[in-house]
């Protein structure tokens, strides 16, 4: 297997779930699972898990932050999870992706040549929150606290490649989070097919 440079993890797992009725969403389970465990899960490799929001039920060393305020936005929870990183090298990614896999990180390790690779989904939306970056050139782009609050403005300068994985027929694709009630029974019931 090829040698990748070590890299970081800092999960998004903040956030008010509101349209989920207000609870912790990244404890709701898909699969029997929660979703922080298997975002988690998919980057165990890492050399250090960081996860902004809250803390909650995670594994041993995984490192908890939040950001200033708490519930400033994904540019706030990125610059505060960026301040435990290591390494020149980290995924961000969104604290309620079931069916996020190791490959998945993987290719998108090998793929990093540029500032950084994210996942496009079937429709051709960029996923800024499934996607390798590296460090310092993230740490510029979102460093700014006076700078752009979305975080698409704020990556824009930012040399991107996108990759669109492979998704098998009948397969849940990884982008697949659940930030609606429709979305987390659709997760479910795939989890139930797949496991059924």
């Amino acid at each position: 297997m090829e040698e990748l440079p070590p890299y970081s993890a800092v999960v998004l797992a903040g956030g008010r779930a509101s349209r989920l009725g207000g609870r912790p969403k990244p404890q709701l389970e898909v699969g029997g699972r929660s979703l922080l465990a298997a975002v988690l899960g998919a980057v165990a490799d890492a050399r250090r898990r960081v996860v902004v929001g809250p803390v909650q039920d995670a594994p041993a060393h995984v490192v908890f932050t939040r950001e200033e305020p708490a519930g400033g936005g994904p540019v706030a929870a990125l610059r505060a999870g960026l301040t435990a990183v290591d390494t020149d090298v980290v995924a961000v990614l969104a604290g309620d992706l079931p069916f996020l896999t190791g490959d998945l990180v993987r290719t998108l390790r090998r793929r990093l040549v540029d500032d950084g690779v994210l996942v496009v989904d079937d429709t051709g939306r960029d996923q800024l929150l499934l996607g390798v970056w590296r460090t310092t050139a993230l740490r510029t782009a979102v460093g700014d606290p006076g700078g752009p609050a979305a975080l698409h403005r704020a990556l824009s300068g930012l040399a991107v490649d996108r990759h669109r994985p492979e998704v098998a027929p009948g397969a849940p694709p990884p982008w697949l989070d659940c930030d609606t009630p429709e979305e987390l029974a659709r997760a479910r019931a795939v989890a139930g097919r797949r496991t059924g």
